[in-house]
């Protein structure tokens, strides 16, 4: 980084904090209407305040795409943030202040679009209202949605790009690589002097990441004789489905991981189950457990194993430094092996995975 850059970002890092301290309404008037409540306690030291003397700053709204955004920035001065605490999912969850603070001393932010982080979309109006130059990175922008699940409630229709659209885009690896398209053009934006090891480092990631991942997803579809799936999990792998040509049944239909479910969603799902001989279902990780353990003891269900939409992580899981590839590889793809009837649970997995997920807590 040359001087007058380095001065430059000083200057426009201390405006940011002046804005980040005295600001009335991002420390006082945002407690309320960013929730007030960290969640975990984790939040704390995700809360703090950014700083970095050798390059910029980009903070991620969500863990899929700071994952990604790291992968592309690898050796480059960027520093990388995931504001989404430990242990939880990547919404429905309703940040402090700092969080909003941490933005604001930001030089990018990575989001996920309009109508899908309340939490986010009002920051983000927050910058614009005090004309905060953080750069915005829109890692859904020329991603193409698809319809809604039809079994989704029917109140969640105009969640997502649009009415009816669903958001989970990057559970396709083929549309996630749209997301990694859209990040390096921001960080190409924000540290041009990089340009060429972001562009290298994405399409790196593209094909040998993301591709790798598509033809393994098809290959466990493929061999699958049942084409349907049940999930004692919210609606969000609807894009799983259409990818690979499998049908997706959520037990939880809705978008926000809340666990509802109605009488007549148990019986649906007991339906699927009798009609597809189903031993096995999976569970969202970060969510509740009692839809699965209600199959287990409504249904011929035995077990549930788990899933993710790669929505939040697992304090091992950050310690073992797993990003989108390990969790597909280490969670996802060992339950859609042993849902659909592939392999049995003794055969997926690492060492000791059956006993570690079956019927988790």
């Amino acid at each position: 980084m040359t001087n007058e850059s380095r001065f430059e970002r000083e200057r426009t890092v201390s405006r940011r904090r002046v804005l980040a301290a005295g600001t009335g309404l991002v420390t006082a008037g945002l407690a309320g209407c960013l929730g007030g409540t960290g969640g975990a306690s984790e939040s704390d030291s995700n809360s703090n305040a950014i700083e970095s003397d050798d390059g910029p700053v980009v903070v991620a709204s969500f863990f899929s795409f700071y994952d990604f955004a790291r992968k592309v920035a690898k050796d480059t001065p960027v520093t990388l943030k995931n504001l989404i605490p430990t242990g939880l999912h990547g919404h429905g969850w309703e940040p402090d202040a700092s969080v909003t603070r941490d933005i604001i001393e930001a030089d990018a932010f990575v989001h996920v679009g309009e109508d899908f982080q309340p939490w986010a979309d009002r920051a983000i109006q927050t910058l614009k209202d005090d004309d905060v130059d953080t750069q915005l990175i829109n890692v859904r922008e020329g991603v193409e949605l698809v319809e809604l699940a039809a079994s989704l409630d029917r109140e969640e229709e105009g969640v997502g790009q649009g009415r009816g659209k669903d958001p989970h885009f990057w559970l396709d690896p083929q549309r996630a690589k749209t997301a990694v398209d859209n990040i390096t053009e921001g960080l190409v934006e924000l540290a041009p002097e990089y340009e060429d090891t972001f562009r290298d480092n994405a399409a790196t990631y593209k094909t040998e990441v993301l591709d790798r991942i598509d033809r393994d997803y098809q290959r466990i579809f493929d061999e699958a004789e049942r084409k349907v799936v049940q999930l004692a999990a919210h609606n969000a792998f609807q894009y799983i489905g259409v990818r690979y040509g499998v049908e997706m049944r959520p037990l939880v239909v809705n978008l926000a991981a809340s666990g509802d479910v109605k009488p007549s969603d148990i019986t649906e799902a007991k339906r699927v189950i009798d009609e597809n001989d189903i031993k096995y279902v999976g569970a969202g990780v970060f969510e509740t457990r009692k839809p699965a353990k209600q199959l287990i003891a409504e249904t011929d269900v035995e077990a549930y194993y788990p899933v993710t939409p790669y929505a939040g992580v697992r304090e091992d899981w950050v310690e073992n430094d797993w990003g989108y590839e390990e969790i597909a590889y280490n969670i996802n793809m060992p339950t859609f092996e042993i849902v659909l009837g592939n392999k049995t649970p003794d055969e997926v997995g690492y060492d000791g995975w059956n006993d570690e997920w079956r019927n988790f807590e």
